[in-house]
């Protein structure tokens, strides 16, 4: 039918047919209480006794419902009483052996014959390799976290120690000497350099035995890559390459100067200085030989009055754990040097030459 319009009126768009829907089942079923009738329905579900009740009327709608919701809750106080409503047990370790799937007898009434049987069980099922690497993995856990280390570093010394305790060659080989060792490489392997002395002061094993550990653990890693070879055969049938171990590399005094410069206090402006003084001192070849304490030391100690935040070298030296006669021995080599070492963008950041004092 045509539509009559006035001047300037806008027509309206004829309407859309409506196609007819395919019927569909409506699932969107509500349940009301046939004789409140109330809308929405007041209902309640009692999931002891498994009834959907109308709050209103009090009728019984539904029986036998199931609860979905989780069996139990855990508290803080529930294990007072004994009782533990876990049915499975932890997830599988990686790092131990075994299949770790154990039957433990209960206490039940506390009795002294329930503590026998279950004293007496714990030592027929229990598995003594599991139970000295776990002994083991605690010892490095205690020392990464008193060191402060993170996490990745302590699993790291786990996996290695794991991998010794399953070869012969260190057999009668100190527990504790072991663990430095493991720590101490996982330590590099991480980006988080830590010196024989420190290693020493967190494990009392004296430098020297560390020392030999490390280089026996570094070569039977370095032998067991050869011969795991370094590819593997993965799920859809293509090579790829394994992460393969390669030999660490020294500790240099650039690595170090961060965080002894953390521990003294001093500003960033100073670290990066100290830092790129210690990363031109290897090209310069000042300190060639010398330990990367010293070297981290020196540079800490001539950054610090280039950028006027002096630092004395019995200060630098309780951070460095070098003597101060060290650190004034390596600073003498530095100021000798100190035209091809010191950058115009140091003195462009508030550096000044005259800061620096003449080596006694």
């Amino acid at each position: 039918m045509a539509q009559v319009l006035s001047p300037g009126a806008i027509p309206e768009p004829d309407p859309v047919p409506i196609e007819p829907q395919e019927w569909q089942e409506n699932l969107n079923i509500r349940l009301i209480c046939p004789e409140c009738r109330e809308d929405p329905p007041n209902l309640y579900e009692d999931h002891q006794s498994g009834d959907t009740v109308c709050d209103s009327c009090g009728i019984v709608l539904g029986q036998r419902g199931i609860d979905l919701r989780a069996e139990w809750r855990t508290f803080a106080n529930d294990d007072q009483g004994n009782d533990d409503p876990s049915r499975v047990g932890d997830a599988p370790n990686p790092l131990l052996e075994g299949s770790q799937l154990e039957t433990n007898i209960a206490f039940g009434d506390g009795s002294l014959r329930s503590k026998e049987l279950h004293r007496a069980q714990n030592k027929a099922g229990a598995d003594k390799n599991n139970k000295g690497l776990l002994q083991a993995f605690k010892q490095i856990g205690a020392h990464c976290d008193a060191f402060a280390l993170p996490s990745i570093v302590a699993d790291g010394a786990k996996h290695i120690y794991k991998d010794t305790d399953q070869s012969k060659l260190f057999k009668g080989k100190s527990q504790d000497a072991l663990i430095a060792g493991c720590i101490f490489i996982a330590c590099r392997r991480n980006q988080v350099p830590r010196t024989f002395r420190e290693i020493f002061e967190l494990t009392k094993v004296p430098k020297k035995e560390i020392g030999r550990t490390f280089k026996l653990l570094e070569k039977f890693l370095l032998e067991k890559e050869k011969e795991k070879g370094k590819t593997s055969m993965v799920a859809n049938g293509v090579i790829g390459l394994n992460e393969s171990y390669t030999a660490t590399a020294t500790t240099n005094p650039s690595e170090l100067c961060a965080r002894f410069c953390s521990i003294l206090g001093l500003d960033q402006r100073c670290t990066n200085v100290a830092i790129d003084l210690a990363g031109r001192m290897s090209t310069v070849g000042a300190l060639a030989g010398r330990s990367p304490l010293s070297g981290a030391a020196a540079c800490i100690y001539m950054a610090s009055y280039l950028m006027g935040q002096a630092r004395t070298p019995k200060q630098i030296s309780e951070a460095a754990k070098v003597s101060d006669s060290t650190i004034r021995n390596a600073y003498k080599s530095l100021y000798n040097e100190r035209e091809k070492l010191i950058q115009p963008e140091w003195l462009e950041r508030g550096g000044k030459l005259d800061n620096l004092p003449k080596p006694s």
